[in-house]
């Protein structure tokens, strides 16, 4: 409890706090881990599946991975974590939300600020001519309504650049941040996972498991994100 304590004292006295949360926080929600996902994906490396290469070789199974991606995103909501996230915002308890999430929880759950790194799963725009188009019409499988280019998720895939935009943004913000707190991320995507490296502040660590890293945090909570933001939350 004092720890919970502490950190709430922190967020407090905080000037600027980001927040930077990974998959952790989509799991919670009852998505499936993009690496563990059920059935016969298994025996595809997720590498190869969500990669910028598939795309052009092997469209059709492209098409089919992420069908079934966005047809699971639609079948959860955020969670409490996701909800308090967005009230701290909105009392100026945190100034910002860099995520590895692809699901667009955050901004459904209320927090306005947020730096997509890897992307939207439902943001659909054409392959030739990139113009947006919607999620029913990828998922009914049809073209682009003005080149007739196949159809994709603006999620960043695997051979592509982080969107530089947002990039260089989350790395202002993160390097002038008072307190930056990390939530749901195994911190083995790079170059995301340099992040918390960057900060000449206080860094905490929320995940399920216990991180084995070289980072030297300020302060570590293993368990579920929900359940420990909620607790920090009643010292604020």
């Amino acid at each position: 409890m004092s720890d919970y304590r502490e950190l709430a004292r922190w967020i407090k006295e905080s000037k600027h706090t980001i927040v930077l949360t990974g998959a952790g926080m989509s799991t919670e929600s009852g998505l499936r881990d993009f690496r563990s996902s059920e059935g016969w994906w298994q025996n595809y490396n997720p590498k190869e599946l969500a990669s910028i290469q598939n795309m052009k070789s092997n469209y059709p199974l492209f098409h089919q991975f992420y069908s079934m991606r966005i047809e699971e995103l639609r079948k959860h909501e955020p969670h409490k974590g996701h909800a308090i996230l967005a009230h701290w915002e909105q009392k100026g308890l945190i100034h910002g939300i860099a995520t590895q999430t692809v699901d667009g929880y955050h901004q459904k759950a209320g927090s306005r600020r947020v730096f997509e790194l890897h992307g939207r799963l439902d943001e659909i725009r054409c392959v030739r001519c990139g113009r947006h188009m919607t999620v029913d019409m990828f998922l009914g499988h049809q073209v682009c309504s003005h080149c007739s280019g196949h159809l994709r998720p603006g999620v960043v895939l695997f051979g592509e650049r982080l969107p530089q935009d947002t990039w260089q943004l989350t790395m202002k913000e993160i390097m002038g941040a008072e307190l930056v707190i990390v939530i749901g991320t195994s911190l083995t995507v790079y170059p995301v996972a340099d992040l918390p490296t960057m900060s000449s502040g206080k860094t905490v660590y929320i995940n399920m498991e216990n991180l084995q890293t070289t980072i030297p945090f300020h302060m570590v909570f293993e368990g579920s994100a929900g359940h420990i933001l909620e607790a920090i939350d009643q010292y604020l």
